[in-house]
């Protein structure tokens, strides 16, 4: 494998797209000199590469995403020139490269759940970190916003932006300061992208090998991860990366496939990496490495894990719990569920009673007022609930109930109070009683989708586009609207809805559309 260690790679060029139509490209940098009078403006980029821009006074100029005069502008501030295909200068975007820490949370609204045991080495609350990962800061698949429209009937989401130009794959967003980071293609390589959380614009783009090419789709499906100003992205073939969350500048880079002498599964490496202080876990299933820890810092081996069987990774990712004081990491590889000790890699315990030979694709849920996991899988399978305990040499994991009315695809699931809520094939959205494994309510709903919990609402996104607002009710199906996501691709809408910063976050291919939540 070749390992690239603190090489700064720039792209000043980014081709993207932001019609059917009309291709654009991108120059982004540090302003190190400015003219209003003359509104000319000379931009330097991370790589040392400096270009001087005229700047026509009719197109549009924005200043932190709102309409802007260039007397507002000034050295060291962050700017982007937005080109036509001809080079004619079609934007210009200037943001405060301080106005908000790139780690600084956007709010820090009050809990609206029922207060439980956090999974979080952090001193910060799950509301404080905002939505840094996939699933969510500490992967519960929930979101802390409050003060979001109760009913879409009466107030529903506006359209806040679009971005486009991302290309192909099915990742979803991470969210940290003022940009949302996530992944896609340019021409034939897999790239990871920062975006204005306030225009949609595109901040910065860093590639990340050739992009993986398949039938249900091309493209990256993992969703990068942040940890205060770096971010770590995993591609569909393997390729892991650690960036500069300002500009994208390469920390470091190696493939977990070849270092770990594991092979490509078939529909792609779909896991996001995860971070637990300074380790950074994945799970590539390789021999004798089934899921390993890496230094954060430069990625280089904490350890392995030998998991007997050398089962090959699922498609799902990572969650970190403690039970009797034990911090372990639960994931679901091909072979089934598994739980290994977070300072070691030993492997604690197993179970395939809820696993299919094809694709395990959904995270494991923790249910952690009862030292539980419940996981689940499609192809005709169902889901179940281990019972966790502390044993002699490390944790037991005994099965509570199986349950065939939540074969959960690769939508996730959500617990909330002791309840489970999921998409079951083939369409039915499912709510479980965990305490008995009895189904409390089913209902068609928008039909098979993924989904995501926030202020007392499930937001589901229906794989064929619609979204629908449904009240948290472990009595019964209460919808609150829906509505059609407009400028459909022609592919599943996959990528799991996001809700953060009081705006729900709908990727789409090519596209990335932003609405706001906030009720009127």
């Amino acid at each position: 494998m070749r390992s690239i260690s603190r090489l700064s790679v720039l792209v000043c060029l980014l081709a993207i797209s932001f019609s059917s139509s009309v291709e654009a490209a991108v120059f982004s940098g540090e302003i190190t000199s400015v003219s209003a009078a003359q509104k000319q403006v000379v931009i330097k980029t991370t790589a040392g590469i400096e270009k001087t821009f005229l700047v026509p006074g009719d197109i549009p100029v924005t200043f932190n995403g709102k309409p802007a005069e260039f007397d507002q502008f000034k050295n060291g501030q962050r700017a982007t020139i937005f080109t036509s295909s001809n080079g004619e200068i079609t934007r210009f975007s200037v943001r405060d490269s301080v106005a908000r820490k790139t780690n600084e949370p956007a709010s820090r609204p009050k809990k609206t759940m029922k207060e439980r045991k956090s999974t979080s080495r952090s001193d910060e609350t799950p509301a404080m970190q905002g939505w840094t990962q996939f699933r969510g800061p500490d992967r519960r698949n929930i979101s802390y916003e409050t003060g979001l429209s109760q009913d879409w009937n009466q107030n529903p989401p506006k359209l806040l932006w679009t971005a486009r130009g991302l290309g192909q794959g099915y990742s979803s967003v991470s969210l940290s300061g003022n940009l949302v980071f996530t992944m896609g293609t340019k021409a034939d390589e897999e790239t990871v992208m920062a975006i204005d959380v306030n225009t949609g614009e595109i901040v910065w783009s860093q590639p990340n090998g050739p992009a993986f090419q398949n039938d249900q789709g091309n493209g990256p499906r993992s969703t990068p991860t942040v940890d205060g100003d770096r971010l770590y992205a995993l591609g569909a073939n393997g390729n892991l990366v650690c960036l500069s969350t300002k500009d994208g500048n390469l920390e470091w880079s190696k493939n977990i496939l070849q270092e770990f002498n594991a092979r490509n599964i078939v529909w792609g490496i779909s896991e996001s990496p995860m971070i637990d202080g300074d380790q950074l876990i994945c799970t590539p299933g390789g021999q004798g490495a089934t899921m390993v820890a890496l230094k954060k810092q430069d990625g280089s081996l904490i350890w392995k894990s030998d998991v007997p069987g050398n089962p090959q990774a699922g498609y799902a990712s990572a969650i970190t719990i403690d039970v009797g004081g034990i911090r372990q990491y639960v994931n679901f590889t091909h072979a089934g569920v598994m739980g290994i000790e977070s300072t070691s890699g030993r492997p604690l315990w197993g179970n395939d009673r809820a696993a299919n030979k094809t694709a395990n694709c959904s995270a494991p849920v923790f249910y952690a007022e009862k030292n539980s996991i419940f996981y689940a899988s499609g192809y005709g399978t169902g889901g179940a609930l281990l019972q966790l305990s502390a044993a002699q040499n490390g944790v037991n994991a005994k099965l509570a109930f199986f349950t065939p009315e939540m074969k959960n695809h690769h939508g996730g699931m959500v617990e909330v109070d002791g309840f489970l809520y999921g998409s079951s094939d083939p369409s039915v959205l499912t709510c479980i009683n965990l305490s008995n494994g009895q189904t409390v309510w089913q209902n068609r709903s928008v039909g098979k989708g993924a989904l995501t919990c926030a202020d007392g609402h499930l937001y589901l996104r229906s794989e064929n586009g619609p979204v629908a607002l449904v009240e948290v009710n472990p009595k019964a199906y209460v919808e609150k609207g829906r509505f059609n996501q407009p400028e459909r691709s022609g592919n599943r809408a996959w990528p799991h809805p996001v809700v953060a910063d009081g705006k729900l976050f709908l990727r789409d291919q090519d596209l990335l559309l932003c609405y706001d939540l906030r009720s009127k």
